[in-house]
């Protein structure tokens, strides 16, 4: 029996960063109590790794995890990273796999949002803005779960708004 019980961050890594390092500096800082056990700490796939290694990589984490925590930003809806028309081992002719592995055309997000709904997750969707933007958000997830804007707007500047995401992570 697998006990459920990580928290799993999906981003988009290269336009959203900066909240997902936020995340991590409210749990470690002491004045803070955002409390979560990430599942990326579980296991690790190379960088070089195939996207269907990734993806089970990824699975596994998933597997462990109770809450599903996606952070939208403005690339998130169109991020294709991990789609295999983009791994050097696809056929582009025969649309097969020259590893014999399954052909998946889902980017990254996509498989983590499909895999979170069909378990059965927490859900919580937080937007790296002052405003909840559902058309940036995937299709397959904009309709499940709890979404909130991680950002207020204050004096024309934008601050983190940690109390929000405490009461949406829960």
């Amino acid at each position: 029996m697998v006990y459920r019980t990580k928290t799993y961050l999906a981003a988009e890594w290269d336009g959203d960063k900066d909240a997902i390092d936020q995340l991590h500096k409210w749990k470690k800082n002491k004045f803070w109590s955002l409390s979560f056990t990430d599942a990326h700490d579980l296991t690790q796939a190379r960088d070089g790794s195939l996207n269907c290694s990734i993806k089970s990589s990824l699975a596994t984490r998933l597997n462990s995890s109770k809450t599903f925590v996606l952070i939208v930003g403005s690339n998130t809806k169109t991020a294709r990273s991990g789609s295999c028309q983009y791994c050097d081992s696809l056929n582009s002719y025969t649309k097969y796999c020259a590893r014999g592995m399954n052909v998946d055309y889902r980017s990254y997000i996509e498989y983590e949002c499909e895999k979170a709904i069909r378990d059965d997750l927490k859900i919580v969707v937080l937007y790296n803005a002052a405003s909840v933007n559902k058309a940036k958000c995937p299709d397959a997830i904009k309709n499940f779960g709890t979404h909130k804007a991680m950002c207020y707007m204050k004096d024309g500047s934008y601050y983190w708004d940690y109390q929000t995401v405490k009461d949406a992570i829960g």
